[in-house]
Parts: structure tokens; C-alpha cells; sequence
């Protein structure tokens, strides 16, 4: 991006950062729950690149006051020659927030993890997935709430439906979606089972799919497209767990995508969660087909839950975990599982900055 264009784009950032300051401290916007959020938001987004803008404009103004008492006075030469090399430092900081981002980077998610091969240790090990997830947004201080879930025989899940969302709106603009977009992909486990008798270490793997968060407002949804069916809840084994038809799965007839729910007691509350979980999954949709018609489609997250599609390995003998799309391998597996997943996101966010500078915008996630 050449220094005209930055310029141009940082003058009309600072404009609609400083109209949304003036609609956050209007009352009246709060009338509307949906619209103070994202007012608050795109705020929160914008407020690192004014900040960064003001204090770059404040060491400039220092330096010119720092080298004009040089003249006179020897001391103030040492502030001026530390006020020069804090430029540099901040205008690159500016360059990079700048840059195109992920417009999705300030939504919430919903994380849907799926057991692949591998039978029972393939649930048990999307169960693990799953409460790694969890103690991660704790660790962050997110809400996660489990949407949907089908438990397998042995404790483990055959597939779960995970809402993760920011206390208030997210600082920078860095909602879950910057962090959570990274895990989308088959993740592989090489372990020894707990059905395995001989101590054989057994591959098997489980599919992640993030899907940022939508709004009614994002995506328009006509009641006379939808087929609702209800039925009743099962558990392990598929038994009856309800003896009312409590459960609703939902089908989206223009698209043939279907979403469901059971965890619920009640039809009206499973409906309202199988609603966020079909929005989800046509703004996914919608954003595929701007992406494609753009001439930039998006990769595909989770094609076939197979251990040939493999985005990371959880090697247990080892305690390794290995992040194949950036070569990243780190001997802490046991902490990673208890959500210590800093570690490996730091580097994928590393490696999506750097391919945003080369003008790579597709970035690992898509």
C-alpha cells in the first residue's frame, strides 16, 4: 500500500472514528441493543489506529519543541534523539493497522467439532477438543455456552456445537473470531486408547469448523424457506432421552442446509438455537460467494474428516503438538489441552500479519 493511500485511508478512518464517538455518546442509539453493538465494535476497532495517529502526532510536536531547546540547552539533545527513534516505531505500528484486516475479526463464533475416523477414541478426542476450547475462552474471560451436542457411548461427543462470545466489545477490534478462525480444520490425535487393550498407539482425527457469529441483520432469513421437524431428544446409543418432541431440527430449503438442536427442554429454546447455528452457516455461505466472486474463494475448512487433512497433530507419547500450515512444533501438549493455546494462535496470528504485508489476504483461515 503506497503512503498516498495510507494517507487518504487513515484521514477517512479518523472521520468515521470520531461519528461513532459522537453515536456512542448519543442516548438515544442504545434504544437499539443491535446497533449500539455494533457501533461499539467497529468503535473499539478503530480506536487503536487513533490512538497510535494522536501519539505519533504528539512525539512529532515534542521533537520539534525537544530540538529547538537543544540549541540552548545540551540536555534536552538526549530527549530529541529518543523522540527520533519512537517515529519510526510508531509510524510502522500505524502502517500495519492500516492494512486491510478480516472484517470478521470482532465477531463472536460458533465452533462445530465433528468425530472423524477412529470410532469411539475419535469422540473421546473431539471431547477433549471441546473442553480444551472451553478452558481456553475461561482463560480469556469469554462466555461459551454449548449450543448442541450428541454424546457418544463412552463420554465422548460425535458432534457439539459451541457459541464463544467477548464480555462487552472486544479491545482493537480483536473479538474471538481473530483467535478462533485459526483452529478451523482436522485435527489428528496419536495416543493410546482407552479401548485399546495391547497398548498400541492408535491416528485418529476430528473435524473443526469456525464460523463467525451472525446477526439477524446479517443474513435475511424467510420463514417460507424453512422445513422445522421435531423429534424427540437421544442420548448415548441413541435412546430417548425425552418423552416430549422437544428437539427441532431445521432445514433451509434454497440451500439445503440443515441445523439442529436438542440440549433444551424446550421445542421454543432448541428452535432459537438451531436459528443461530443456521445463520452461522448462510453467512458462511454468503461470504464463499462474495469471496468467489471476487476472484479470491475461500478455502474450504474442513473438506473430508480424514487424517490426510490435517491442520495439527496432538502427538501424547511425545506431549507434542504440531501445527502443519506454519511448521510450528512445541512440546507442551499437556498444557495446550488444558488451554494454554497462546502459544500456537501467536504464532498463526504472526503468520496471517505477515502474509497480510506481502498482500496475501486470503489468510490461513479461509
Amino acid at each position: 500500500m503506497s503512503k498516498a493511500t495510507d494517507s487518504h485511508r487513515l484521514v477517512v478512518l479518523l472521520a468515521e472514528h470520531s461519528e461513532l464517538e459522537k453515536q456512542l455518546a448519543d442516548p438515544s442509539i442504545h434504544a437499539d441493543a443491535g446497533l449500539a453493538k455494533r457501533v461499539g465494535r467497529r468503535y473499539a476497532e478503530l480506536s487503536p489506529i487513533a490512538a497510535t495517529n494522536a501519539e505519533l502526532a504528539q512525539v512529532r510536536e515534542d521533537l520539534d519543541a525537544a530540538a529547538e531547546l537543544a540549541a540552548d540547552d545540551p540536555d534536552f539533545a538526549a530527549e530529541a534523539e529518543a523522540l527520533r527513534a519512537r517515529i519510526p516505531e510508531l509510524e510502522e505500528k500505524l502502517a500495519e493497522l492500516l492494512l486491510p484486516r478480516d472484517p470478521d475479526d470482532s465477531r463472536d463464533v460458533i465452533v462445530e467439532i465433528k468425530a472423524g475416523e477412529g470410532g469411539e477414541e475419535s469422540a473421546l478426542f473431539a471431547g477433549d477438543l471441546l473442553r480444551m476450547y472451553l478452558r481456553y475462552a475461561e482463560k480469556h474471560g469469554w462466555n461459551a455456552e454449548v449450543i448442541d451436542s450428541q454424546e457418544s457411548d463412552m463420554g465422548g461427543v460425535k458432534d457439539v456445537s459451541l457459541a464463544v462470545k467477548t464480555k462487552g466489545a472486544p479491545e482493537g477490534g480483536h473479538g474471538v473470531w481473530s483467535r478462533m478462525k485459526f483452529e478451523g480444520g482436522v485435527h489428528r490425535v496419536q495416543r493410546v486408547p482407552a479401548t485399546e487393550s495391547q497398548g498400541r498407539i492408535h491416528t485418529s482425527a476430528a473435524g473443526v469448523l469456525v464460523l463467525p457469529e451472525a446477526e439477524e441483520v446479517d443474513v435475511e432469513i424467510n420463514t417460507n424457506d424453512l422445513r422445522i421437524d421435531v423429534y424427540r431428544s437421544s442420548g448415548p446409543g441413541g435412546q430417548s432421552v425425552n418423552t416430549t418432541d422437544s428437539a427441532v431440527r431445521i432445514t433451509h430449503i434454497p440451500t439445503g442446509i440443515v441445523a439442529s438442536c436438542q440440549n433444551e427442554k424446550s421445542q421454543l429454546q432448541n428452535k432459537e438455537q438451531a436459528l443461530r447455528i443456521l445463520r452461522a452457516r448462510l453467512l458462511a455461505v454468503k461470504q464463499e460467494e462474495a469471496d468467489a466472486a471476487a476472484g479470491a474463494a475461500r478455502k474450504s475448512q474442513v473438506r473430508t474428516v480424514d487424517r490426510s487433512e490435517r491442520v495439527r497433530t496432538y502427538n501424547y507419547p511425545q506431549n507434542r503438538v504440531t501445527d502443519h500450515r506454519i511448521g510450528y512444533t512445541a512440546h507442551n501438549l499437556d498444557q495446550v489441552m488444558q488451554g494454554d493455546m497462546d502459544g500456537v494462535l501467536d504464532a498463526l496470528a504472526a503468520a496471517e500479519r505477515q502474509a497480510r504485508l506481502e498482500g496475501n489476504t486470503e489468510g490461513l483461515s479461509r
